[in-house]
Parts: C-alpha cells; structure tokens; sequence
C-alpha cells in the first residue's frame, strides 16, 4: 500500500510542477507555453488515464464542449465561403487546422478539471513560481527603467517598459494576472501565527512592488484592474477593509511621484488621457469619422459590420483579421482600415464565433461567476471559507471584465490564461460540492 500510495504521490507531484510551470513559459513565450501545455496532457492522461475514462460530464462541460463544436463547425463552412465566391486570394488553409489545434485547450480543461477534482494539484509549486516571476519581471521592469534596457539587453520601447518580454508590451498586463497568487502566498500556505505577523510588512511590500513594476511598465489598463480587484477583494473580505485606505494613499503617492519623476511616465499617461478624452467625445458626439476620434474606438467601431458578414456562427476563429479587410460599407481612403482582431474579448467572439458562440461563452461565464463569487459570498456553500479560491476568482472577474481592451481572445497566451483560471475555479467548485454532498 505504501508503495502504490509513494507512486501515487509521485505522479502528483510531476503534474503539480508542469502546472506550477506555467508562469515561467508566460514569460518564455508561445513555444514555450504551448510545449508545458502538451506535457501536462501527456502526463496526465499517462499516468491517469484509466481514472479519467470514469469522468463525470456536468452541464458546463457540456458546454465547454459545445463551443469547441461549433469552432470546428464553422471552420470548414467559412473555408467553403471564402473559396467558392473568391473573396480574398488564399495560398493555405487558414481555417482548416486552427481549430483542431485549438483542442488543446479542451484537452487542458477536463485535464485539469480531473486533476483538481480528484485533489492532485498541489498548488503551493504553482503560488511559490509566481511569488518568484511576479518579483523577477517587476525587478528587471526597475533595471530597465534605469539603465535603458533590461537584463537581456531588451530597450525601451517610446514610453514604455517591456521587461524580459521583448518588443511583447505585456510586461503590466502579466504583473497584474499573477500578481493575486503572489500576495496569498503566505496566507494560504504559511498560516502560522509568526508568518501572520511577518504578513503584515511582506503583503504591503509587494503590493507597493507590484504597483511600481505595473505603472512603469506603462500598461494603463492592467494597472487599472489591479487597483480594481484589490478594491473589490477588500470590499467583500472583511479582513481586508481596513486597508483600503492606506492602499490607496500609497497607489497615489506611488503614482504622483512617479508622474512627477519621469517623463516617459508622465508622457505615458497624459497620452492616455489624451484618449479617455477623445473616447468621451466620441460618445457624446457620435461621430467616429472626425480626426479627433480616438484609435481604439475605431478599432472597436469595425467590429459591427465584420460581424453582420457572418451573425449566427461567425467567421471563424483568428478570421476577423480577414474579413474586416472586406466589410461592407468600408472606407478604402481613410488612414485606419482595420486591425487583426477588435481589441475586446466579447467583440472577437462575436465576430468569430457568432451569436450562437458569443450567448455559449456569456452562459459559460455567468455560470461560473455565479457558482464560485456568488455562492462563496451570499450562499451557504462549504467553500465559503476556503481562501484558495479567492485569487481565482478575483483574476477571472478581471479577465473577462467586459469594457476594456484586450489582446485577441484566441491567442496561445491569452486562451491558455483564461482556461488555467476558469478551469481551476470550476474544478475547485465542483470539488468542494462533492465533499459537501459526501
């Protein structure tokens, strides 16, 4: 028994690491992220694969399932649109193996659905790596910021710090995603009575290291949803009000001295406002053929009539970047013509997707924001005091917080976020149901 329960913990403890390395291959790059991917599936279903054929399909599997149907529906019926009426010349089959190859990330859903079900992540790997990225990327942002380049010799790029990413400016927008699993390091795994006190200075620190590494980086919008999930998350726990205000006292202080400080930053956000001020205009006036209309409206505002092209089941996936080209009621002379994807998760499942996929994705995460937020804080759930689900949460809110921009959904680093996130907090809500129920 001994032996079967060592080899058992074993094969725990190599899929909690491949989890755990997730943070790292962000950091890597695609390749990266896609290689950890295609391990974590092939170890798991290696290692456990008689147990997963015994897996349990609940509703949100089903449709989980659906929307991976209908991406591999749509592909091949744009593919016979695209060919038969000569819309665009095409020398490959964009839309034939993108969606198969998007599987990945079912497979990696009921993977980790499986593995956290049945209690074989060990999280803390996937919380230490992330305390560890979280402080190498804010770190590298600083030595940047003062030497001209990074520590792999990566530039400034105009006002903005990309880190260790490159010409990628993601560097705020990672900081923000990993930033939660960082600060509930200690207090979920390190509950002890000196490490509750050691909390008090280190949660603090981070938080102010976080928030420079994210305004520096000159990502205006992940700062905003970090402020914004640090608000929320102290709004509904009760041990964390206290702090609101001295959070925010710091984040101005932090913020004014280094608007103050430093040109780029200064220039960085006055651009900003710049564009909040346009965007206002926008609204006010509706008129988006003005010159003083902002770029990002413009971005969104070719969305409408790409997607009128295909309503019901969309272009299909990573498609928008050719269809918008040949939108009717398009301006050929005007200076922006078209993007490759609209900038807004809701709108490229629109797109690309269609109706059918865009009213599948909003059940999809209604549901789990109903499963998880809404009956942790006003159900009776038995999970309402377990604190791992916290960051889960709180990320996936900031994820799928539907008015802002965002990367295009259907990238490897976006997709693989998202459902690492969605994913856990499922697998954790089903699995605290199943011990209640027990």
């Amino acid at each position: 028994m001994n032996l079967i329960s060592n080899f058992k913990s074993a094969k725990s403890t190599i899929v909690s690491f491949l989890i755990a390395l997730f943070p790292i291959s962000f950091i890597a790059g695609n390749m990266i992220i896609n290689i950890n991917l295609f391990l974590l599936i092939l170890a798991t279903i290696f290692f456990f694969r008689k147990e997963i054929l015994r897996f349990e399909i609940q509703l949100l599997d089903k449709l989980i399932i659906s929307f991976f149907i209908l991406i591999l529906i749509t592909g091949p019926i744009n593919d016979y649109q695209i060919y038969s009426n000569k819309l665009f010349p095409r020398d490959h089959f964009v839309l034939n193996y993108k969606p198969f190859l998007f599987l990945r990330f079912l497979l990696l859903y009921f993977i980790l659905r499986f593995l956290i079900v049945e209690n074989l992540i060990n999280f803390k790997y996937f919380f230490l790596i992330s305390l560890f990225c979280i402080l190498f990327v804010s770190f590298d942002i600083l030595f940047q910021f003062f030497n001209g380049k990074d520590i792999f010799g990566y530039k400034i790029i105009d006002t903005k710090l990309s880190g260790p990413f490159g010409s990628e400016l993601i560097a705020g927008s990672y900081l923000q995603r990993f930033s939660l699993f960082a600060l509930f390091l200690f207090p979920i795994f390190y509950n002890s009575e000196s490490m509750n006190k050691l909390q008090k200075y280190l949660t603090p620190i981070l938080v102010i290291i976080i928030l420079i590494g994210i305004i520096l980086s000159g990502n205006r919008m992940p700062l905003i949803m970090f402020v914004f999930i640090l608000l929320l998350m102290s709004f509904f726990q009760k041990q964390l009000r206290k702090f609101i205000l001295p959070f925010l006292i710091s984040f101005i202080l932090i913020f004014f001295i280094a608007f103050n400080f430093s040109y780029k930053v200064k220039l960085n956000f006055l651009r900003f406002h710049t564009q909040i001020t346009k965007m206002a205009s926008y609204v006010i006036n509706y008129d988006e053929k003005t010159e003083k209309t902002s770029q990002y409206f413009r971005e969104f505002s070719t969305f409408y009539d790409t997607w009128q092209m295909n309503k019901y089941i969309g272009g299909g996936i990573k498609n928008f970047r050719f269809f918008c080209h040949i939108r009717p009621n398009i301006e050929k002379n005007a200076k922006f013509i078209c993007n490759m994807h609209p900038h807004n998760y809701y709108l490229e499942i629109l797109t690309e997707t269609g109706v059918i996929g865009f009213i599948i994705m909003t059940i999809i995460f209604f549901m789990i924001i109903y499963k998880t937020f809404l009956k942790r804080y006003f159900g009776n759930q038995s999970y309402a005091n377990d604190k791992l689900m916290i960051p889960f949460i709180y990320l996936f809110i900031a994820e799928i917080f539907p008015i802002k921009s965002t990367g295009s959904f259907f990238t490897t680093g976006n997709t693989t976020y998202l459902f690492l996130i969605m994913t856990i907090l499922i697998g954790l809500s089903y699995k605290y149901s199943n011990n209640n129920k027990n």
